[in-house]
C-alpha cells in the first residue's frame, strides 16, 4: 500500500505521552497516516529569526514521521501574517475591504511554498500519495511538479471559495488558479464552492469543465468535488455525556441558576459575525421582556492572530459591545452576556454545549463551521437544544434541522432565538434526530476515506 504524505501549515504532533492533539481533523488524519504509514509535514510555528532555518526536524511515532520546519521571521510576517491572512483569508470570506495587497508579501507567499516543496521532495517516494491542506499552500503542487514529481497530489480547501468577481480583485488570481490546476483532485466544503471555482476557471478562458467535476486547465486534467468535513460524532457525543460530571461544568450549571443558556463559540475573527450576534441577543431580550433575567448568553471567543491589527481592533470592539449590552439591560443580579476571551478545554466545552438550550452559530461566511456539528453531537437525546445557524455557513447545507438565519438581519436572528428558546420538546427531538443521524453517517473518518479514495482513482 502506498504511503500517505500530508502537508499543512501547522502539524498536529502527539505530546510526550503519545496523545494526539484535540480535534476531529487531527484524529482522522493521524488515523489515515497510521493505517498506511507516512509523513506529516509543516511549519513548526517557530521562527529562526533572520537566519536560514535548520534542516527538517523528523519525529517518529509508530509508522508516522512528523517533519517540522521553522520559518524566518520575515517569512512569518509576509507569508503567514501577510499574504495568507491579510489577502487570501479576507478575499475567500468576501471581505474585499480588508484585503491589503503588497508585492513583497505576495512574493513571500510563493517563495515559502517553494521552500516547503524543496524540503518535502527528498522525503517523497514514487508511489506516495500527497494531500495538501488549505489556503496557505495553494502553489505547493505547482512547485513539486516543477521539480519533476509525478505523484498523485490532492488539495482540500477548508475555507470558502469566492465567485469570480471577488477572486479577480486579487492581482495574482491567475497564479492562484494555475496553482490549483496543478493538483489531481481539488476538494471543497460545498458544491457552491466547487461551482464558484468552476466559474472562475471558465470566466476568462483559463480552463474548461469537460464533464461535471472534471476540468482541464494550464495543460493539466484534474477533478474537483465537494467533500463536507465532519467531526468524530460518536466519540464527541460520548465526550459530552461524560463531561456533565466535570467540576467546571457543574459550576457553570450552578452559576446560571436555572436560566436558559445560549452559547456561542468562535475564534476571534471578523468572519464569525460576533458583533451582529450580540446585537441580535440584545434585540431578543428587549423584544421579549418575559425572558429578561431568565436567559444567559455565553460567548467563548479565544484570541486569534492578535499580531494582525484588524484582529486586535476586533478584540476590543467585541469586549466593548458586550460591556455596553450588559450595562444597558443587565441588573444587579443578572449579567446577560458572559464573554470569555480565552480557550476552554474540550471536555468543558462539550459539557457547556450540552447545557445550552440554544447553540448560536452565525458566521457571516464560513467554509463549514464544526462548532455547529459539535453542538448537535453534544446534545442530550431526551432533551436536545436548538441550533440557530447562519445560512452562509457550509454546515447549513447539511444540518436541515437547524433554524437558518441571515446574520445580517438582526431582527430575524432575534426572532429565531425566541423560537428556539420556546420550541416544544417533540419538535426539538425531531429536528435533532435528523441532524444527528446525518452526522453519525458522515463523520470525519468518512470524509477522509472519501477524499483519499477519489484521490487514488485515476
Amino acid at each position: 500500500m502506498s504511503r500517505l504524505i500530508i502537508v499543512s501549515n501547522r502539524v498536529s504532533v502527539p505530546d510526550n505521552q503519545g496523545a494526539a492533539a484535540a480535534g476531529g481533523l487531527a484524529v482522522a488524519l493521524q488515523a489515515a497516516l497510521a493505517e498506511r504509514g507516512g509523513v506529516w509535514m509543516g511549519w513548526s510555528g517557530k521562527s529562526s529569526g533572520d537566519i536560514e532555518p535548520e534542516p527538517l526536524v523528523l519525529t517518529e511515532d509508530g509508522n508516522i514521521t512528523y517533519a517540522l520546519t521553522d520559518l524566518t521571521q520575515t517569512d512569518v510576517e509576509e507569508y503567514y501574517q501577510g499574504f495568507a491572512n491579510r489577502v487570501l483569508w479576507p478575499i475567500c470570506h468576501y471581505r474585499l475591504d480588508l484585503a491589503e495587497y503588497g508585492r513583497k508579501e505576495m512574493a513571500s507567499y510563493f517563495r515559502v511554498n517553494r521552500f516547503f516543496a524543496h524540503r518535502l521532495a527528498p522525503l517523497v517516494e514514487p508511489d506516495d500519495i500527497i494531500w495538501v491542506h488549505d489556503y496557505h499552500l495553494i502553489p505547493l503542487a505547482a512547485e513539486l511538479r516543477q521539480m519533476g514529481l509525478k505523484n498523485r497530489i490532492g488539495f482540500f480547501l477548508h475555507i470558502p471559495w469566492p465567485p469570480a468577481d471577488v477572486l479577480f480583485t486579487m492581482p495574482v488570481h491567475e497564479e492562484i488558479m494555475r496553482g490549483l490546476s496543478s493538483y489531481d483532485l481539488l476538494g471543497f466544503q460545498t458544491k457552491y464552492d466547487l461551482e464558484n471555482f468552476a466559474g472562475c476557471l471558465k470566466r476568462e478562458g483559463m480552463g474548461v469543465e469537460n464533464s461535471p467535476g472534471r476540468f482541464s486547465a494550464h495543460g493539466h486534467n484534474f477533478r474537483g468535488g465537494a467533500y463536507s468535513i465532519g467531526i468524530e460524532t460518536a466519540a464527541f457525543a460520548e465526550f459530552a455525556r461524560k463531561a456533565a460530571a466535570h467540576s467546571m461544568v457543574r459550576k457553570a450549571r450552578q452559576s446560571i441558576e436555572g436560566r436558559d443558556l445560549i452559547i456561542g463559540v468562535d475564534r476571534l475573527d471578523y468572519s464569525k459575525g460576533i458583533t451582529q450576534r450580540i446585537d441580535a441577543f440584545e434585540r431578543f431580550v428587549t423584544n421579549n421582556p418575559a425572558h429578561q433575567r431568565r436567559v444567559t448568553y455565553l460567548q467563548i471567543t479565544p484570541k486569534s492572530r492578535s499580531e494582525v491589527p484588524e484582529y486586535e481592533a476586533m478584540q476590543h470592539a467585541v469586549a466593548e459591545q458586550a460591556g455596553r449590552v450588559n450595562g444597558a439591560i443587565g441588573t444587579v443580579d443578572w449579567v446577560p452576556i458572559r464573554y470569555i476571551n480565552r480557550s476552554i478545554s474540550r471536555p468543558v466545552l462539550a459539557g457547556l454545549y450540552r447545557l445550552a438550550k440554544v447553540g448560536l452559530v452565525t458566521p457571516l461566511r464560513d467554509g463549514m463551521n464544526l462548532v455547529a456539528k459539535e453542538y448537535v453531537a453534544a446534545q442530550d437525546p431526551d432533551d436536545p437544544g436548538v441550533l440557530v445557524l447562519s445560512r452562509f455557513a457550509g454546515a447549513a447545507r447539511e444540518l436541515r434541522g437547524a433554524l437558518l438565519v441571515n446574520p445580517y438581519d438582526v431582527d430575524g436572528t432575534a426572532n429565531a432565538l425566541a423560537r428556539g428558546i420556546n420550541m416544544p420538546l417533540e419538535e426539538r427531538r425531531e429536528r435533532w434526530r435528523g441532524m444527528m443521524d446525518h452526522l453519525l453517517e458522515n463523520d470525519v473518518s468518512r470524509w477522509c476515506e472519501n477524499f483519499l479514495t477519489d484521490l487514488r482513482a485515476e
